[in-house]
Parts: C-alpha cells; sequence; structure tokens
C-alpha cells in the first residue's frame, strides 16, 4: 500500500476523533455562558417571576393578591393569622392565639432555629452559619462563579430593615421563603415556625436591648 495513502487514512481517524473529544470535553467541563438551546421548549418564555417588578400595574408588582369576593380553590385556611401570618389582610404584628409565647416556646423556636436556621444564618443570627462560611471559602478561591452559579450571603437578621418586620412578615419568610431562600412550611410545622419568630424576635432584642423593656427588678 503507497505510504501516502497510510498517511491520508491515519489524518481522517485523527479528525474524526475531533467531534468526540471536542463533546466529552463541553459535557465534563462547566462553562458560566447559556448553552445553546436548539429547541426553545419551555425554557425561554414571557413571564413574571415571584416578588419581581411588572410596571403594568399601578404598583409595579408582579405578584398580585387575591381579588376581593374570590373563592379560594384547594386548601384554605379559616384562621389565617396562625397559617399564614396575616390579620385583615396586613402582617401580623402580634402571636396566634393558637400559640402560647412562654419559656418552654422559646425554647422550642431555639431548637428549631438551631437546626433549620442556624447552618445559614448563625447561632446568633448574624449571617455567618457554616455553610455560609464555607460557600465564601469556595467562592474566595475560584475565579468566577462556581459551577455556574455565586453565592449569596444569608440576611443579617439584626439589620434594621429585619428587626422592623412585623412577626407575621417573619413567619412569611420562613413558610414561603424569600429571595434565595427557600420556604420551610414543607418541613417544619406551622407552630414550629411560630416558635422560631418568636425566638428570631428574641435574638433581636437580645443584640438591641436596653433597660426600658426590663422589668425593674430585673435592672437591679
Amino acid at each position: 500500500m503507497p505510504r501516502v495513502i497510510i498517511y491520508v487514512v491515519a489524518v481522517l481517524l485523527l479528525l474524526a476523533a475531533v467531534p468526540p473529544v471536542l463533546f466529552a470535553r463541553a459535557r465534563s467541563t462547566p462553562n458560566p455562558r447559556r448553552p445553546i438551546h436548539l429547541v426553545q421548549d419551555m425554557d425561554f418564555q414571557p413571564k413574571f417571576k415571584p416578588q419581581s417588578a411588572n410596571p403594568l400595574f399601578a404598583d409595579g408588582r408582579a405578584q398580585r393578591p387575591p381579588a376581593p369576593g374570590t373563592v379560594a380553590r384547594g386548601e384554605a385556611f379559616e384562621d389565617a393569622h396562625f397559617h399564614e401570618g396575616v390579620v385583615e389582610g396586613a402582617w401580623a404584628t402580634e402571636f396566634p392565639a393558637a400559640v402560647a409565647v412562654d419559656d418552654a416556646f422559646l425554647a422550642r423556636g431555639r431548637e428549631r432555629y438551631n437546626i433549620y436556621c442556624s447552618v445559614c444564618h448563625g447561632l446568633a443570627g448574624y449571617g455567618d452559619g457554616i455553610v455560609n462560611k464555607r460557600a465564601m471559602d469556595l467562592m474566595a478561591n475560584a475565579d468566577g462563579p462556581v459551577d455556574g452559579t455565586a453565592w449569596v450571603q444569608p440576611k443579617n437578621i439584626h439589620a434594621p430593615e429585619i428587626v422592623a418586620q412585623p412577626i407575621g412578615q417573619v413567619f412569611h419568610s420562613i413558610s414561603k421563603g424569600i429571595r434565595n431562600m427557600a420556604g420551610y412550611e414543607a418541613q417544619v410545622t406551622t407552630a414550629d415556625r411560630w416558635a422560631i419568630v418568636a425566638y428570631v424576635k428574641a435574638l433581636q432584642l437580645s443584640q438591641n436591648a436596653g433597660n426600658a423593656p426590663l422589668r425593674a427588678e430585673a435592672t437591679r
């Protein structure tokens, strides 16, 4: 067989191996750029995500409140205060009658907080939990987004805008989630979520307390 034919066959075999190598590399190497979508399916569609802005409405919110007079479908709660943290359409400022805020209730809230919340928000609530520390270390040693994502530090619950939130709003955030935080209503019972709210408010008070809220005998 002429040598030139051997060379041509060898070159063709090498060229034929290039596409599989490129495909294998593309599948195994993280890429921060968006993938190429030959079939769009529903990956790209005109929509507004929850808690996003929508200029169509006067209040600028994409997530709409229920229309007055509508009848709920599916699960509906008679006690909206207990289940949703809402009283007459506004965030509750008092704990519902279904729970008793006492030492045992706060102890339960502390236990649940330490299990579900402290890993991100920290034991004292400053957003410095172990998950956040490890994520920050990982991002500090990376040249860019890790596996196509970036870490958002958990909220410091002692920040003024968080301290000012009514307890109903805190309960709703724990239940439904907010921003990058997932909701915990599937993992934590309703009463335990209220216990966490009580403990969060106790944590906030512990870092901002003066003598005014204390009984006279406690200041001696």
